[in-house]
């Protein structure tokens, strides 16, 4: 093992025994389950249920949703398997209660301390674990390779920095990444990162492009329809700081007769939401609160409802775009709904989806609030346009699914029959 791994295992041991409390501190805060504490120190409160178990993993909250479509493909072409899904953040446990597969388990993920990693493998004894995009944490994966335990990283995703990171402890990449018997990146560039640490890479799986429609709740799409007539609905999508307004400043400016839907990235920012659009002089409804739509901002600061809101819109304004830092997010979940898309221009998180929307006219691109502003407007006064689009972004969506059955072909002859 490398230096730098044996650094970290002891470093982390050390500081091991200081976790229940900084949890705690955490649960305080909002960020973790207080009833559930014990599952992030590797004591989980589920028994394992006899027989094979596959075990999937993401952080947060669009890694852990994305495995979905995979999960459903597993339990389908083996329905002998126990699914266990962990996850590292609240949010992300919060949508997937309605959404699991028949019969998967949800657990938080232990922390990557070496005493809650080994409970959580003792108590588990997964068959195969499955990890998403860039989980690469030291003492789980090295204790899961120790106990013979297959693993595979999928739809794998590495940034430049993160490769410039890793490339200063080569060694530990190395021996991190060997562990992994089968590693699918999203994309040329990431396959080209991890390449060049030592792994052996194999085809392409990006889990995010893949996926059916979100659900949506039909009694309450009539009854907000109903509530909105005739206008037509602009959705800002998973907005950050500042886009609120800038969005709602576009709209503005397209002068047209329309709501604004705004359902923020954060739905725990609605008061700030509000202050920062009362300041430019919009009125706001909160969702939340039960407050009715008028004709201001609607905010849709709830959780699980964005195929309801998708459904609603005349076309949707992806936020964490306009600004950097962020890099956008997954386009496709409106696309499978065929909703007209526009972005920002800063998308690097998703940048190849985007620009092969841009090519088959599946998305719009907005360089900056004047551009946004054209682009609601003409998607508002032309909707055989707007729907000629939605048809596109659907179209591309639909072609996303084939890599899934490529890879099911490599990851099920890892499970044990």
């Amino acid at each position: 093992m490398s230096g730098a791994l044996l650094l970290y295992r002891a470093g982390t041991a050390l500081l091991e025994p200081l976790a229940p409390v900084l949890l705690q501190r955490r649960a305080r805060a909002g960020k973790e389950d207080p009833a559930r504490l014990g599952e992030r120190l590797g004591r989980p409160t589920t028994p394992r249920p006899a027989g094979r178990l596959v075990w999937l993993h993401g952080v947060s909250v669009g890694e852990t949703l994305s495995l979905l479509p995979l999960a459903k493909a597993l339990g389908e072409a083996r329905p002998d398997l126990t699914l266990l899904i962990t996850s590292g953040t609240r949010t992300s446990a919060e949508l997937l209660g309605g959404r699991l597969p028949k019969g998967a388990i949800h657990q938080y993920a232990p922390i990557d301390g070496p005493g809650a990693v080994a409970r959580f493998l003792d108590h588990w004894r997964p068959d195969l674990g499955l990890l998403v995009e860039s989980e690469l944490w030291p003492n789980l994966i090295l204790a899961a390779d120790r106990r013979g335990l297959p693993l595979a990283l999928v739809s794998a995703r590495m940034t430049q920095a993160s490769a410039d990171g890793w490339a200063r402890a080569r060694g530990a990449a190395r021996r991190l990444l060997s562990a992994f018997r089968l590693i699918l990146p999203q994309e040329p560039e990431t396959a080209a990162r991890l390449a060049g640490l030592g792994a052996a890479v194999g085809p392409e799986l990006n889990l995010k492009q893949i996926g059916e429609p979100l659900p949506c709740d039909a009694a309450e799409f009539d009854r907000l329809k109903a509530a909105f007539g005739e206008a037509p609905v602009i959705l800002a999508a998973s907005t950050h700081p500042g886009e609120e307004v800038l969005i709602a400043r576009a709209f503005r400016a397209a002068g047209r007769d329309a709501r604004l839907v705004i359902a923020p990235r954060h739905p725990d920012r609605a008061e700030a939401i509000c202050a920062d659009l009362a300041a430019e002089g919009f009125k706001v409804a909160r969702r939340s609160l039960g407050e009715a739509p008028g004709d201001g901002v609607y905010l849709a600061d709830t959780l699980g409802e964005m195929g309801l809101f998708f459904r609603l819109a005349r076309a949707v304004v992806m936020g964490g775009s306009f600004f950097e830092g962020i890099g956008g997010h997954n386009p496709l979940e409106p696309a499978r709904l065929g909703v007209p898309i526009v972005t920002g221009p800063h998308v690097f998180n998703a940048q190849a989806t985007y620009e092969a929307m841009f090519d088959e006219v599946a998305a719009i691109p907005a360089v900056d609030e004047a551009a946004l502003a054209r682009h609601i407007a003409g998607l508002i006064d032309y909707p055989h346009i707007a729907r000629r689009i939605g048809q596109a972004a659907l179209a591309h969506a639909g072609r996303q699914g084939q890599a899934l059955n490529r890879a099911l072909d490599l990851i099920l002859p890892l499970v044990p029959a």
